[in-house]
């Protein structure tokens, strides 16, 4: 009987991404394939005798106590979808956005920050903006593309504002201190929000038509107090998340259970609280923690398989030994992870590449922070990156008819530059992802 052993770890590399890249072409589940490539190579290349191996890691993962935060920040994301706390504020912004050409535009931006700083959900974001802020600055005679691309960047704004679940991730696999990540992404996180609003206000004054309304009247009948009080709300969101996390007085995953609670004490207090809400809010919980859970799990054993193969030796020898520049190898993994990403989900992109990628980079002198960073600065290229960006498909499920894929897709290459830009200064300049990890 052959043994897949036999071919040496270079030809089982190939042999193993090969299986993974024909079984996503046709279409198989991300956690499926994952699993059944583990389970092919650990049998084929050990033999059973390895599964006891294997599920020792995998438990290893299901156990980490970092990863209760996952589903808090969930259910708290969940819990503003079905609440009107996000819509209110979207409404109570166009009191200051309507005052400024393009202001629509820029107040769909500040609300995308406020609700990844709420939340960190990417794709709860994207449809709640496609719902509130497309229609609005369509039925306002905003340019389609402008309105389309707004949407999809500030929806993936998420990726990087903290309480980010991409960076909890990332930590978890990299073990790497998640505050220290929070901290690192703030700045860069700004600075993006920063390019997208400088690019809408430049792009609306050169071509006025783009934006040709500065004021909806539907809105402006809003008294003082009402607009601080939908404005207030979200801001003791953030404060009860990411205070209780920079104040020392909860950890990461605390932080999550604390946000929950400011979430339902403010439905409660604003009679929004419902059974059915809180219904469909666990059982929203439930399936996408249950699709990162599988994901995990079966990433976990691919990578525990590769790794008894010698393979993560092989990859870290190879390059390493590259007669490059540190930049450039940093470059190349830029480069693996932004066409990953074109095909993969984040998850399974961090689950698989970060055990791999981390130890070359901090053997190359990098901070673990600082490419933690630039890791969901490249994933949130991934999400509006043709063909599977996903913030173009949760936009569709939301959009009017008459917009096609394509047209978002279309609409979005701005703001990719716009990360790739971003993406090149932190890279070239980690002081800007570090800068303020270094004053704590």
């Amino acid at each position: 009987m052959f043994e897949l052993s036999a071919l040496g770890v270079e030809w089982g590399t190939l042999l193993l991404f090969g299986m993974m890249i024909v079984l996503l072409i046709l279409g198989k589940p991300l956690a499926y394939l994952t699993g059944f490539v583990a389970m092919f190579f650990a049998i084929g290349w050990f033999g059973p005798n390895v599964l006891p191996l294997l599920t020792s890691r995998i438990y290893s993962f299901v156990s980490e106590y970092t990863l209760i935060a996952v589903p808090m920040f969930v259910l708290m994301a969940s819990l503003l979808d079905r609440t009107n706390i996000a819509k209110d504020l979207y409404n109570a912004m166009q009191f200051f956005g309507g005052r400024i050409r393009g202001g629509v535009a820029v107040q769909t931006l500040v609300v995308a920050v406020f609700l990844a700083a709420m939340s960190g959900i990417i794709g709860g974001e994207t449809v709640l903006l496609g719902m509130l802020a497309l229609p609005q600055m369509l039925r306002l005679g905003y340019n389609k593309n402008l309105a389309i691309g707004t949407v999809c960047a500030g929806g993936s704004l998420g990726t990087m504002v903290p309480p980010s679940i991409v960076l909890i991730i990332y930590g978890l696999t990299a073990n790497v201190s998640i505050g220290d990540l929070f901290t690192g992404a703030v700045v860069p996180a700004l600075m993006l929000a920063s390019f997208y609003l400088i690019y809408i206000l430049v792009r609306c004054h050169l071509q006025p038509e783009l934006a040709p309304n500065n004021r909806d009247p539907e809105m402006e009948d809003r008294g003082i107090k009402k607009i601080f009080m939908d404005i207030a709300a979200p801001g003791v969101i953030i404060f009860f998340v990411l205070g209780s996390i920079y104040g020392g007085i909860a950890s990461v995953t605390e932080a999550a259970s604390v946000g929950v609670a400011a979430v339902l004490g403010l439905a409660l207090i604003r009679r929004e609280l419902k059974l059915t809400v809180l219904q469909q809010a666990i059982v929203q919980t439930m399936r996408t923690c249950g699709m990162i859970i599988w994901i995990g799990i079966s990433a976990s054993a691919l990578i525990g398989v590769y790794n008894l193969m010698g393979g993560n030796r092989f990859v870290q020898g190879m390059i390493l030994g590259l007669d490059v520049t540190p930049l450039l190898i940093i470059l190349l993994m830029m480069a693996i992870l932004i066409f990953l990403g074109m095909f993969m989900d984040w998850i399974g992109i961090a689950l698989l590449t970060m055990p791999i990628f981390v130890p070359i980079v901090t053997g190359l002198g990098y901070d673990p922070v600082w490419f933690g960073v630039v890791f969901c600065m490249n994933m949130q290229v991934s999400f509006l990156s043709p063909p599977f960006g996903p913030a173009a498909f949760y936009l569709k499920s939301v959009a009017p008819p008459d917009i096609t894929l394509m047209t978002i897709f279309a609409s979005v290459w701005p703001f990719i530059l716009m990360q790739l830009l971003a993406l090149a200064l932190v890279v070239l300049n980690p002081g800007i992802a570090l800068w303020l990890v270094n004053l704590k």
